[in-house]
């Protein structure tokens, strides 16, 4: 069976369910509710101050939404009480758009941060996980460099790498693609598909870059600010050329509104 039948047949892995939120008083998000396919990649879309990265933090617990709910796995990260949100985290992995990586520490460093703190695998074990999820990313060797001594694609490759040391079956990316040069942006591509494939990740990005959004998304949802919330989900390629919605299709064939 096609790997697009699989994803289309399986089971949602994380629910978005009448969502409300925003900041103080202002409502940003508006009933928004979506689907996540175990082993597909998600992108969410849409113009400046839609509230993408705000919903964005809502699905991974950093803020708490005015209402509704966002299920991972089918439990509430809205209701979970603390031991319950750190277990629902272990299931997840973010890469964080300028990489986050601590610049005091070495690759290594970086990646052992969360294992040292989080399991009590001796030292030898998680050395040999961090140097298997550097060589997952293409960085074999790279374990005693500094981030400083890294290219812009090496720093995202080690943040995607350091989302995947618990073994995450979901990483969200939150614009994966910023600040990189065409080439290293394709190539970034190419790595978030070759996951996909090889581990069967659920990835969820956030990004305004079409050509990178064509290139990997298997389906996206499209927010308008205007209407705080969804206009339009599916194939992003499809959505192109196809969509009746003016904003969706300005977006997609970078039209002026």
């Amino acid at each position: 069976m096609p790997k697009e039948e699989v994803k289309a047949q399986s089971e949602p892995i994380i629910e978005v369910r009448d969502l409300v939120g925003g900041y103080e008083e202002t409502v940003i998000l508006d009933g928004v509710s979506f689907d996540i396919r175990r082993g597909e990649i998600f992108s969410i879309l849409g113009g400046s101050g839609c509230g993408k990265t705000t919903l964005l933090r809502y699905i991974v617990g950093l803020l708490e939404p005015f209402s509704g709910d966002v299920l991972i796995k089918g439990r509430s990260i809205v209701n979970a009480d603390e031991k319950e949100l750190d277990e629902i985290r272990r299931s997840f992995g973010v890469m964080y758009q300028s990489g986050a990586l601590f610049g005091s520490m070495t690759v290594m460093e970086n990646l052992a941060l969360q294992l040292e703190e989080f399991s009590n695998l001796p030292r030898e074990a998680i050395e040999l996980i961090c140097l298997g999820k550097l060589k997952l990313v293409g960085l074999e060797g790279s374990e005693d460099l500094m981030p400083a001594e890294l290219s812009g694609g090496m720093i995202k490759r080690v943040a995607i790498a350091r989302a995947m040391v618990f073994d995450a079956e979901i990483i969200f990316l939150d614009e994966p693609s910023a600040g990189l040069d065409p080439i290293t942006s394709a190539e970034i591509d190419e790595l978030i598909k070759s996951l996909s494939r090889l581990l069967g990740i659920t990835f969820v990005l956030v990004t305004h870059e079409l050509e990178s959004i064509l290139n990997v998304s298997d389906r996206v949802i499209v927010l308008d600010k205007s209407k705080k919330g969804i206009v339009e989900t599916g194939d992003p390629r499809q959505l192109k050329e196809h969509s009746k919605n003016q904003f969706v299709h300005n977006f997609f064939n970078r039209k002026p509104g």
